[in-house]
């Protein structure tokens, strides 16, 4: 198993599911249903491509609930793996996967849009490295249907994050296995 691949499994178990960033992560966590790939693409068009070949990897296999693909050496600046969840995005709907699959995303210095860089709400989406979650959309439907408010999700996210405070995250996932660019 690689640094990379050993880091985000331990995010997801330490971060995403011991906090419960992601309500329905624990399931697929115990039944091992979570498949990690970890790319080598440092370029917007190979790791579309990579992406892609994933989304193809989960129509084989139906038991696969979700795939992390994580890149270890590429898009270490935020505004380039913006761009390419741009692409990646764009790719998906010209491939006849929009309806399908969607993709969320993580790196390790997100910051939302109408946020600053310090604000702690920014960890519910920092991970160790750079990742495209490609998510199964009628799994995520059927999840939601059982969940109650799930659009209060994000801002119970956010409010967790905040109270605890952006140090407690950061020493966090620097225990996860890898330290930000930053």
């Amino acid at each position: 198993m690689t640094q990379c691949e050993q880091a985000m499994r331990e995010w997801v178990r330490a971060v995403i599911v011991k906090y419960n960033f992601c309500p329905f992560a624990r399931k697929e966590m115990e039944n091992n249903t979570i498949r990690y790939h970890i790319s080598g693409a440092s370029t917007a068009e190979d790791a579309v491509m990579d992406t892609l070949e994933q989304c193809q990897v989960l129509n084989e296999y139906p038991e696969i609930e979700t795939t992390l693909v994580c890149f270890e050496h590429g898009f270490t600046d935020f505004a380039d793996f913006l761009d390419l969840i741009d692409l990646a995005n764009a790719l998906l709907v010209a491939q006849g996967f929009e309806g399908t699959y969607q993709l969320a995303h993580f790196h390790p210095d997100y910051v939302f849009a109408d946020s600053t860089d310090n604000d702690a709400a920014n960890y519910t989406n920092r991970a160790p490295y750079p990742t495209l979650h490609i998510i199964r959309e009628e799994s995520m439907e059927q999840a939601l249907e059982s969940y109650d408010e799930p659009e209060s999700i994000p801002d119970n996210n956010m409010r967790l994050a905040r109270r605890k405070g952006a140090k407690f995250w950061q020493d966090l996932l620097n225990k996860c296995g890898h330290k930000t660019q930053k």
